[in-house]
């Protein structure tokens, strides 16, 4: 039987990444995000890909995506809560309405969709991949993005605690946590193309591997920590930062 991963943030970057190297593997693919037009072109060439255009922080649609996965696959195998929103700005200057927009995309939809699938997942013996970041694992600080860091931080803690919770149901629940990649997500949280430019190339110069990660390498980690091969890891954050965060 075709194994099946829903992938949220699907439109662009990592989770778009991460629906083609599942579906080159053979996986059947629940792309999930905002925008249809993105949706389509991840699904674009790739059969085993469904789009499904959703708001995970509106109520009722985590409940809608997993009732959309089990309609067109049959199962779900893998949960991949890579969707999040990020936007920067100092304490002092933060607005209300972007604030609860971060905490409700990186925080309360992952809950809320996870719990949505728990009983797909423990049929199948699944995995739960939450996508956190490495700029906020340990004691660091992240000055104008705490916001997004805290949720980031927060997610990391459920990592630990659902994985001790699900275990015994046969589900294992392991992050990922991202250096500086190239998706264009600082565009999309408001920097200009210039000023993101000059972000990449100041950070090319502290990362200790020498350059920016790609996309396609996060996927091929996910995809790495939800095989059979990998069934003994739960409960850990994995940092893919080319060692930024241990510097």
């Amino acid at each position: 039987m075709t194994r099946t991963a829903i992938v949220t943030g699907g439109g662009s970057g990592i989770g778009r990444a991460t629906a083609h190297a599942y579906a080159e593997r053979g996986w059947g693919v629940l792309v999930v995000g905002r925008d249809a037009g993105a949706l389509k072109d991840t699904a674009a060439g790739h059969d085993g890909i469904q789009p499904f255009s959703a708001d995970l922080t509106e109520t009722g649609a985590p409940e809608a995506v997993a009732e959309a996965a089990r309609q067109r696959f049959g199962r779900v195998d893998v949960l991949v809560n890579n969707a999040g929103t990020g936007v920067f700005g100092p304490l002092g200057g933060l607005d209300r309405a972007r604030v609860e927009a971060q905490v409700a995309t990186n925080l309360v939809a992952p809950v809320m969709l996870t719990q949505a699938v728990l009983d797909d997942l423990a049929a199948a013996g699944g995995v739960v991949v939450n996508v956190s970041s490495a700029g906020s694992l340990g004691l660091r600080s992240w000055p104008h993005n705490a916001v997004y860091g805290a949720t980031k931080a927060a997610l990391d803690l459920l990592t630990r605690s659902w994985a001790v919770e699900l275990g015994p149901r046969g589900i294992r629940v392991v992050g990922l946590a991202p250096g500086v990649v190239d998706t264009a997500a600082g565009v999309r949280a408001g920097m200009s193309e210039e000023d993101y430019a000059g972000f990449l190339d100041a950070m090319r110069g502290r990362v200790p591997v020498g350059r920016i990660g790609r996309p396609e390498e996060i996927a091929w980690w996910i995809v790495q920590i939800t095989s059979p091969e990998a069934a003994y890891a739960s409960g850990t954050v994995f940092a893919i930062d080319g060692a930024l965060s241990v510097t």
